[in-house]
């Protein structure tokens, strides 16, 4: 045999050889009866392996012998290793596939709230570029809010108004404590504004109700505020407007582990007050300061130390014409003064996750309610308002399992209040202590539930409450989910009706149903609610009441008796995608509600509620012009008046309606324009804007109430302060380039 052919003969017999010695491995792979595509089989330390094809099958051959490790992975399952022993026979092995569970990939229980802070979540709404280009919001969380579903248009009193509760019905946090007194002082009829700088807050959530039981002492929702964690770079802005003057300086170190900073700002209305018609007759026009500063410390464990804190001071006077036969003119006027600490610490500790925090708020309020008869004083009755709040919270969190978590605190709230009014004063004192508990369970990505119980003490009524609450989500398809939310939720009375402390916990129940859609720049959400309302305050009028006081505004609580319900529907769709540049978002709400509380004499429809209620909220940014056009528009079903007095019969006093009726519709079309002049330059360090917003452009003369004479024959509107308003400013950043935060979040 030639030389060549023993090497053919050799190469054939050890091909032959590598055949024979090989093995084939095969199976399916699936999960939930169902094939599974892509998943990675490989044995382990080699490179032999294979990828299931559309029928979840998989097919490879190896050399490999003796005991192996075969591997089953792919995204969104958890790797399943199997044992196999490789002897030169063809080896069958199956793999069925658990679903890999995960905080980002689960479903996310949304039902009642709208979270724009946490980048995972389904809906990013109003973070502060939101709040700021939101046409008639003025720069404001709250007013920004009153564009998303369930929150009423209430334009004569502060607070948040949701779903046929009343505006004391709502709570806000900052950093999980809680804020008293968010609002500045006010007089009857004018609404206070919003104390903090919405640029202090890189996110929300908005609760319209089921809320988590981290949080309590309110009926209907919580505002939950998280404070920016430290600047971009050291920094320097200020505002000049015809209203206002301000100016801020963050300081951040080297290492970027620090920062501090402090900011200033002075208001008067005067000017405007000069060039507009004003509908209120404003003696002096609102006017006031603020300055505030803050720190925050960046651990080495990533944690963080933060602390806020503000003073303000604010005054008014308002002259109205006289219903009384008695005299010809009121004049109410308000001298307050605020401030506010708020320190929170953050850190991770192993497993566990600690949140800790106080919050301490001091506000001082003098209202003058006085008469005049051909410009004589005949009366003047001072109401003093002064109160002390501290707030001090500790929750402690750890994963139970690689997704599902347990959280626990305590929380204390102190009050001492003192109201004197005229002869009558009332001193409240109060320490609310809460213990609470809560599990976020990850059953599948698709099933998820949020459980927890809150208890709370108050020294006041002397008296414990315990209210459990409970939460479903269910991934229904890729784009579709919906959420259950149920929860009993408990608040003392508030203090300003209570003269003694005969009273119980108000109690509301809440039943929320959402379904939501989410995809490619779209989100479709309806939600379903019912509210239960039990031992409501009752009220009746102080004997020595003033009748320049509108509505009789001061009265003192007799019994718990009160009730009611709130239930509708609501509809919301935001739109980022159909339309080039253009993010719009549409929201509808109804709502059928009835109270009997406070000097209601049955059940009403309360005063504050609209049964239909309808925002569309529009921005566009054309960056070859650097600006920004913006459009907003509100309309609401005109709302219920009554006026309720009382009467002795039969020995008893009891309350009427004298007069009622319902408010003409209530519409408003707001327009802004931002002009970032800035854009384009790329050696610019100082960003700014130039706004022009007029609210109301088409000057509707929208009413709000009425305000009735002691005897009920006579009656005046209670309006906005002005039907038109333009507001001019410019705002100028050194040291951060927003360019393009104003052109991805149309600016």
């Amino acid at each position: 045999m030639t030389t060549p052919a023993r090497i053919t003969l050799i190469f054939t017999m050890l091909m032959s050889i590598s055949v024979w010695s090989q093995t084939t491995i095969s199976g399916k792979v699936t999960y939930k009866n169902k094939a599974l595509k892509d998943i990675n089989v490989t044995l382990r330390d080699t490179y032999d392996g294979a990828t299931t094809d559309a029928d979840g099958n998989y097919t490879f051959s190896t050399t490999e012998t003796g005991e192996k490790i075969l591997v089953f992975s792919g995204k969104d399952y958890d790797e399943v290793e199997m044992p196999v022993t490789i002897e030169g026979k063809n080896i069958l092995m199956n793999a069925t596939l658990k679903e890999q569970i995960s905080e980002i990939n689960a479903v996310v229980i949304t039902a009642g709230s709208i979270e724009a802070s946490d980048k995972k979540r389904a809906t990013a709404l109003l973070t502060p570029l939101d709040v700021y280009t939101t046409a008639g919001a003025n720069g404001q969380i709250s007013s920004a809010l009153g564009y998303l579903p369930g929150v009423q248009k209430v334009g004569e009193s502060e607070g948040l108004f949701v779903r046929g509760g009343t505006g004391s019905e709502t709570k806000i946090f900052m950093d999980g404590n809680l804020v008293n007194n968010y609002f500045t002082n006010s007089v009857p009829g004018i609404a206070g504004r919003d104390r903090f700088n919405t640029s202090l807050f890189k996110g929300n959530v908005f609760s319209s109700g089921g809320y988590s039981a981290v949080y309590g002492q309110a009926l209907s929702s919580v505002l939950i505020l998280e404070s920016v964690d430290l600047p971009e770079t050291t920094s320097f802005d200020f505002g000049v407007s015809p209203i206002f003057l301000s100016a801020n300086y963050q300081k951040l170190n080297q290492k970027k582990t620090a920062s501090w900073g402090v900011a200033g700002n002075y208001s008067n209305l005067g000017l405007m007050g000069k060039i507009f018609n004003f509908n209120t007759d404003f003696e002096k026009y609102p006017q006031g300061y603020g300055f505030d500063g803050n720190f925050r410390i960046k651990t080495k464990k990533g944690g963080f130390i933060k602390y806020y804190g503000s003073v303000d001071a604010n005054e008014l006077s308002v002259g109205s014409q006289s219903l009384e036969p008695g005299s010809d003119r009121n004049l109410v006027s308000l001298k307050g003064q605020n401030t506010y600490h708020n320190l929170s610490y953050k850190e991770k500790f192993g497993k566990y996750l600690l949140n800790i925090g106080t919050s301490y708020t001091y506000n001082s309020s003098d209202l003058g309610f006085a008469t005049f008869k051909d410009n004589t004083e005949q009366s003047n009755i001072p109401i003093n308002n002064q109160s002390n709040y501290i707030n001090a919270k500790a929750v402690v969190e750890r994963k139970i399992s690689r997704a599902s978590i347990l959280r626990a605190g305590f929380e204390l709230n102190n009050a001492d209040e003192t109201m004197q009014y005229g002869t009558f004063e009332r001193n409240y004192k109060d320490l609310t202590s809460s213990v609470f508990a809560e599990t976020d369970l990850i059953f599948t990505n698709n099933l998820t539930a949020k459980i927890g119980a809150r208890t709370e003490h108050s020294s006041y009524l002397n008296q414990w409450n315990f209210s459990p609450r409970a939460a479903l989500a269910y991934r229904i398809s890729k784009d579709w989910t919906t959420s259950f939310a149920y929860g009993i939720f408990y608040q003392n009375p508030e203090s300003k009706y209570l003269y003694s402390k005969n009273f119980n916990f108000q109690r509301a129940d809440h039943y929320i149903l959402q379904v939501q859609k989410n995809s490619d720049g779209r989100t479709l959400r309806f939600e379903a609610f019912y509210k239960q309302y039990d031992e409501l305050i009752k009220t009746t009028a102080l004997s020595n009441l003033n009748p320049a006081i509108p509505n009789n505004q001061y009265q003192v609580a007799y019994d718990n008796g009160g009730n009611g319900y709130a239930k509708g529907i609501e509809l919301f769709w935001r739109d980022k995608k159909t339309f080039k540049d253009i993010d719009y978002w549409l929201t509808y709400s109804y709502l059928d509600s009835k109270r009997d509380f406070l000097n209601y004499p049955f059940s009403l429809a309360p005063n504050f509620a609209s049964k239909h209620t309808l925002s569309a909220v529009a921005k566009k940014f054309v960056t070859d012009w650097k600006t920004g056009f913006n459009l907003s528009y509100t309309y609401s079903k005109g709302r219920p008046y009554y006026n309720i007095m009382t009467k002795e019969e039969n020995g008893k006093w009891i309350n009427y309606i004298e007069d009622s009726g319902r408010l003409k519709d209530y519409s408003g079309l707001n327009f802004s324009i931002n002009y970032v002049p800035s854009i384009g330059k790329t050696d610019s360090k100082s960003f700014t804007v130039f706004v022009l917003s007029i609210n109301n452009i088409l000057g509707s003369k929208n009413i709000y109430g009425y305000n009735y004479s002691a005897d009920g024959l006579r009656r005046s509107a209670v309006v906005p302060p002005v039907n038109t308003f333009v507001f001019v400013g410019v705002f100028v950043s050194f040291g951060v380039d927003k360019t393009n935060d104003a052109i991805n979040n149309n600016l």
